[in-house]
């Protein structure tokens, strides 16, 4: 249990708690104290606003499907989801290898050969659930955050240009405190948006382009479906291959070479990011988010909260 008991790392385990690479045996242990994690929090009543949700269309909708190796999978953006679709468009058969996907391929939904889970009947939907081996990947919930800030708003290397030109208008115009300044979105902005209680009128307007940001429940609905793996960014280098084995498709796909330090949590910055916006704000955000830190096992940044 890797709750509010801190306990000790074992003698395999780097003080991450992260499975050493060469006690391959106990590794699965890992992921078993994943699940019973979330089993504990989804049964904890004080946190069952923000750790429950339905399994509405909303949700149907995030989860592809690969019929052929009985696999579903949970997108949760901003945590190297693209780098699993690929390996599932390889998986249904629509390119032979993950390099031979165009990127422009890889989110068109038209072309890329991934269905989604809300395209079939109750009935067909409910086998799926039951039966089919189901995972998705989470990180820290606030460098995520950070992560789509960047992506969508600062950079926007998919040329996405509604995120600056509709959506962040949006975000300014109801949540910047000073109406004089004519800067575009700052973190802030986006911060004081996420952590208002009252957000989801300013949802509904945006769509479907929340996704990168909402939270890990209001995406895969962790306690309504069973799912048989959580994979974590930070340990993806371990996490990846476990996948692929447990799904059984190990010997017929790889995920692809991860960038060395890409998947380390950085903390120097999270608290650049975080500089210079008010405890109030903070405090707001982690409110909403708290359900994501507690049923992932990650730790409160007590260091901004402070």
């Amino acid at each position: 249990m890797l709750g509010k008991i801190r306990r000790k790392p074992r003698q395999w385990e780097k003080p991450t708690g992260k499975v050493l690479s060469d006690s391959r045996l106990v590794q699965p242990l890992v992921y078993m104290e994943r699940l019973e994690l979330i089993r504990n929090v989804c049964r904890d009543e004080a946190l069952k606003n923000l750790s429950h949700t339905a399994v509405s269309k909303f949700v149907l909708d995030r989860i592809f499907v690969c019929d052929k190796h009985k696999i579903l999978f949970c997108q949760t953006p901003k945590v190297g989801n693209t780098q699993w679709k690929k390996v599932l468009i390889v998986l249904n058969g629509a390119f032979p290898s993950i390099e031979e996907i165009p990127e422009n391929v890889v989110h068109d939904h038209e072309k890329n050969g991934l269905p989604r889970l809300s395209s079939f009947s109750d009935a067909e939907i409910q086998k799926r659930l039951k039966t089919y081996f189901k995972f998705f990947i989470v990180r820290d919930p606030f460098e995520r955050l950070i992560s789509a800030f960047k992506d969508k708003f600062v950079h926007n290397p998919r040329f996405e240009p509604w995120y600056r030109h509709e959506i962040a208008p949006g975000i300014i115009r109801k949540y910047r405190r000073n109406r004089t300044e004519t800067r575009g979105i700052q973190f802030e902005d986006f911060v004081r948006y996420l952590g208002d209680p009252n957000h989801r009128w300013l949802d509904l307007q945006f769509g479907d382009h929340i996704i990168h940001w909402v939270t890990y429940v209001e995406l895969c609905a962790p306690c309504e479906i069973k799912y048989s793996v959580i994979g974590h960014h930070e340990t993806l280098e371990d996490d990846a291959p476990y996948i692929l084995k447990e799904a059984g498709i190990d010997h017929l796909v790889s995920y692809p070479t991860i960038p060395p330090g890409i998947t380390v949590y950085n903390r120097t910055k999270v608290e650049r990011y975080f500089l210079g916006i008010s405890k109030r704000d903070i405090r707001r955000l982690y409110a909403r988010f708290e359900g994501d830190f507690k049923l992932f096992g990650y730790q409160k940044p007590d260091f901004l909260l402070n």
